[in-house]
């Protein structure tokens, strides 16, 4: 086993074991932004400038390490890295462009430099994992699986991305944060994180890989206890208004 190969094995095992861990940690101590943000963690910058910034990593450092890969050039790995650019263009490009329109509360740069870390080892695991060790040439069924990973993935997308553009724009024109309604707000608090939950499961299965397992793990273990805290914080806020049949984050289940 190579020195790489070792470094790549070990990272994998390290992204499992994080996932209780990191989970128990969002679960006591949220996140101090957005509708969370409070005093104490730092100075902050605007909240579009620290999107660009801790999301970049999964644009240039992907596409750094991804030509290193013995199967760059393969069909089947070209395909497979693009779903992930195409979410991380749209988290990393567009999102922010139409966030810095917004008026907000500004994001702790400690938060930001976390964030940061994460990207960085993700995309590495992602990037070598598709470009490098992922096998190819034995694998029969990486078609059939990436046809239905992507269907999965795409709706989970489209979920998260008109999710996250409601919130947006009920935060036209002032006037402090509303109640979302319309689409799957209509059945959890937080539709923009099941949309990205549902995205990494779709992935995992294209993927078919410990590496896309570990991925969807981490981010239900980061979303999740966000999303309980985003769902008190509107029970808190609007009391009797808020509609009681809203899950938190799982439509009729959680």
């Amino acid at each position: 086993m190579g020195s790489d190969e070792a470094f790549f094995h070990y990272s994998v095992i390290s992204y499992l074991l994080i996932g209780p861990p990191t989970y128990i940690s969002c679960r006591y101590i949220t996140a101090p932004y957005g509708k969370h943000h409070r005093k104490g963690w730092g100075p902050t910058v605007p909240p579009s400038l620290a999107w660009f910034l801790m999301e970049s990593p999964t644009l240039w450092f992907t596409l750094l390490l991804f030509p290193l890969g013995q199967y760059s050039s393969n069909p089947k790995s070209l395909f497979l890295i693009s779903p992930f650019i195409l979410h991380y263009f749209h988290r990393t490009v567009l999102y922010p462009l139409r966030l810095r329109k917004k008026p907000s509360n500004g994001y702790p740069i400690s938060v930001a430099l976390i964030a940061f870390v994460y990207n960085l080892f993700n995309s590495y695991l992602q990037a070598r994992w598709v470009s490098e060790y992922a096998d190819y040439d034995t694998d029969n069924w990486f078609w059939w699986r990436f046809c239905g990973g992507l269907v999965v993935f795409l709706c989970g997308m489209v979920v998260n991305v008109r999710s996250d553009m409601e919130l947006l724009r009920l935060k036209e024109g002032g006037g402090g944060y509303k109640i979302p309604r319309g689409g799957l707000f209509e059945f959890v608090s937080c539709a923009n994180y099941f949309g990205e939950i549902v995205e990494w499961s779709g992935w995992w299965l294209m993927t078919g890989s410990w590496v896309g397992l570990g991925f969807l793990l981490y981010t239900c273990a980061n979303l999740v206890p966000r999303a309980r805290a985003n769902h008190m914080w509107y029970l808190e806020k609007f009391g009797e208004d808020y509609p009681k049949k809203r899950k938190i984050v799982i439509p009729f289940v959680y």
